[in-house]
């Protein structure tokens, strides 16, 4: 499955979510940036609000877009030991990866909340989505986080990931809803026709219009 953009994978995954239409303990967390988009959509179709979970993924000192792991807003770590061993980081390398990761996080904190903390997530039903996954890192290590803040149920929405990826997924999560799982699989973006970048100002303005919609559709019911 190939997805025009991110607008119809969005579309395409609210159809598989419909039962939390409305609910009322229902949350969004989207993966910013991409994420962001598909979470719009999935808060427009579902009337559930949307905000973001931040996460940064641990980049290869020679490969910034090979994932040996992530770290969240949180706190929490998920590392890949098969990469880590590969790479032979040190415990030098790690923290520095680690700062990196922390400052960029603090950035996005403020860029996107203005410094306002992550919502309660206790007893409410949080839906993850992303564009996609790949190694899972990023993902993982959000999951993980979530489940610590203690959800009542914890729902991942992916519209493409590798075979490989999803029993470990669903092992993490209460359920997960994924649409396509090709074979092979060589990046998230060779899975979508249009695949263009999403900056800082598109995420604001995709969580500013979805607090607006859900404003007026709390209005009008």
């Amino acid at each position: 499955m190939i997805f025009r953009d991110r607008k119809e994978a969005g579309k395409l995954l609210a159809t598989k979510l419909e039962s939390y239409r409305d609910d009322p303990s229902g949350l969004i967390l989207a993966l910013p940036r991409g994420g962001v988009a598909i979470g719009y959509e999935l808060s427009l179709a579902l009337h559930l609000p949307l905000d973001v979970f931040i996460t940064r993924k641990l980049g290869a000192p020679d490969n910034p877009e090979y994932a040996l792991g992530a770290l969240s807003e949180t706190g929490a770590i998920y590392l890949n030991p098969d990469a880590v061993e590969v790479f032979q980081l040190s415990h030098a390398d790690l923290d520095a990866l680690l700062k990196e990761a922390r400052e960029e996080i603090s950035r996005r904190q403020q860029a996107y909340r203005k410094g306002l903390a992550l919502p309660t997530l206790t007893d409410r039903t949080v839906i993850l989505v992303d564009d996609g996954i790949a190694t899972g890192a990023t993902f993982f290590a959000t999951i993980e986080a979530i489940s610590e803040l203690s959800p009542r149920r914890l729902v991942a929405a992916i519209p493409v990931a590798p075979q490989d990826n999803i029993a470990p997924v669903r092992s993490r999560v209460d359920e997960l809803i994924v649409l396509a799982t090709p074979e092979p699989f060589i990046a998230v973006g060779h899975h979508y026709q249009s695949f263009a970048q999403v900056d800082d100002n598109e995420v604001l303005e995709y969580l500013q219009a979805a607090k607006q919609t859900q404003a007026e559709h709390g209005s009008a019911r």
